[in-house]
């Protein structure tokens, strides 16, 4: 089912006629894209058994009120014998419509979801990429972006565990700190 903003704008000015809840992808682009062969044609004669290395981050971009853009970066380093065959990045994005979501289920659309949509076009202009540089296919494996998410909420969580547990470290006088005394 293909939901449109102008699906999601109609509705009889019955708050009831509206979802409470509604996303719609609005575009899909690439932001910039970049291919470097620093080491060819030198590269193309050695034996092809390449050290790959992907690099991966997203961004939000705040558009409108109901609007992100939503950025996808991925970056593949191929070296050869510690030389760079090939550095290939590309910033996939895209716009989102999102409206009423409470903000942890926000949270998760913008930092797993959105980036599950745009991965499998990034993962084809990278392809398209490599491919248009001379060098074999290269074929990006799938990614779990809620594992990904789901552990970066883990080390938040752990990270603030830790800088609370260190100011609350009691003075030795049998005082509490200023802050647990409301």
């Amino acid at each position: 089912m293909t939901t449109t903003n102008d699906n999601l704008q109609k509705n009889d000015g019955n708050p009831a006629d509206s979802p409470k809840e509604q996303f719609a992808i609005q575009k899909i682009y690439i932001k910039d894209a970049s291919f470097e062969s620093p080491n060819s044609p030198k590269t193309f004669t050695e034996k092809w058994e390449p050290d790959i290395n992907m690099q991966l981050g997203s961004a939000v971009n705040h558009v409108t009120d109901d609007i992100r853009e939503i950025v996808l970066s991925v970056t593949i380093t191929a070296k050869i014998n510690k030389k760079v065959a090939f550095l290939v990045e590309v910033h996939q994005a895209g716009l989102f419509f999102m409206k009423g979501f409470e903000n942890h289920a926000f949270q998760h659309l913008v930092g797993s979801y959105c980036p599950n949509i745009l991965f499998p076009f990034v993962r084809e202009a990278i392809a398209d990429l490599v491919n248009k540089g001379g060098y074999p296919q290269l074929l990006l494996a799938p990614i779990n972006f809620d594992a990904i998410y789901t552990q970066q909420l883990e080390q938040q969580k752990s990270q603030q565990a830790q800088a609370a547990s260190g100011n609350t470290s009691d003075s030795g006088d049998g005082t509490a700190p200023p802050d647990s005394l409301h």
